[in-house]
């Protein structure tokens, strides 16, 4: 990235978030001024300054951040979970592994539509009740592919029923992903393996990402996540699982804080009838390869040429 694009980008985002703590449009113009203005306002009582965080405010982008600067942001995350949690937290930050691509392949002759994954996702994402789950499985008439035909609300306890199939929908990771291209402060991108991430710090809640996904796999933070202690997940990674903070969007990630350690993503393991498959996809050996090259394998809404990697088939 370039020293301009650099400043470009940092004024952006610094902008969009003035506006955003002062209720205001801020001029570019006036930007400096506003900044003087905004850091002015520090001077109140410490109760009511707590709430923002110049330390946060001013954060490199993840992908411009020293080790060294990584681990203080980390200090704070941790910091910050145990005021407001009051739980002790590690937060990881698993690279993309060389010569890997991951992908995703589900068998709907297998799937029965009992919603384990979304359960597992919730719990191992640390999701709040209200967005419920990064997964959403379509009840579908037999013969029919078109998801506008499917609903999400039927009774997970009779399933599988006569004449149903079910469709598990989530973050496609597309190749071509109208999500990062419309992200005007460059706040989620593609990593080399594939996976599609968010930089929570550095999202400013815009939300044209989600109205670009056509897969409805983007959710919007609309308020202070609420965890069930007993079910919250202390390990967690910076751009995957830790606790997002409200007013930013969140998603699948193939839990990279799994995967790029060797273990599978969480919905996987939690599938009773193993139609959930994973693997890097660049690897002739692995399973993932070896259903792309023999199963006729399809994708959501091809003709949108968005080149998901996460694949259908039936067997």
């Amino acid at each position: 990235m370039s020293k301009e694009k650099e400043i470009s980008l940092t004024e952006k985002r610094l902008g969009a978030r003035m506006e955003k703590a002062l209720g205001t449009k801020v001029k570019r113009r006036s930007f400096l001024k506003t900044l003087g203005a905004l850091t002015a306002t520090t001077v109140v009582p410490v109760k009511e300054a707590t709430a923002f965080s110049f330390e946060k405010f001013f954060q490199k982008h993840y992908r411009e951040m020293t080790p060294e600067q990584k681990q203080k942001v980390f200090q704070r995350i941790k910091k910050e979970v145990k005021e407001e949690y009051s739980v002790d937290i590690n937060i990881s930050d698993p690279l993309a592994l060389p010569n890997t691509k991951y992908a995703y392949a589900l068998n709907l002759s297998t799937c029965n539509g009992s919603r384990k994954c979304v359960t597992a996702c919730a719990e191992e994402n640390n999701i709040d009740p209200s967005i419920s789950s990064y997964i959403r499985v379509l009840e579908m008439p037999i013969g029919s592919l078109n998801p506008e035909k499917g609903t999400y609300f039927y009774e997970g306890k009779s399933v599988p029923k006569d004449g149903k199939f079910y469709l598990p929908v989530q973050c496609n990771h597309c190749d071509n992903s109208p999500c990062t291209k419309v992200c005007p402060v460059e706040a989620t991108w593609k990593e080399g393996d594939g996976i599609v991430v968010v930089d929570y710090d550095w999202c400013i809640g815009c939300r044209y990402c989600q109205a670009a996904c056509p897969y409805e796999a983007r959710h919007f933070n609309f308020k202070k996540p609420k965890i069930n202690p007993s079910k919250f997940n202390p390990q967690q990674s910076y751009l995957s699982n830790r606790i997002r903070p409200v007013g930013v969007m969140e998603k699948c990630t193939f839990c990279l804080h799994r995967t790029r350690t060797g273990q599978y993503p969480a919905c996987l393991e939690a599938c009773p009838t193993g139609a959930r498959k994973f693997g890097n996809i660049l690897d002739p050996a692995s399973e993932i390869n070896q259903i792309f090259k023999n199963k006729k394998v399809f994708v959501l809404k091809e003709e949108l040429n968005t080149v998901p990697q996460f694949f259908y088939y039936f067997d």
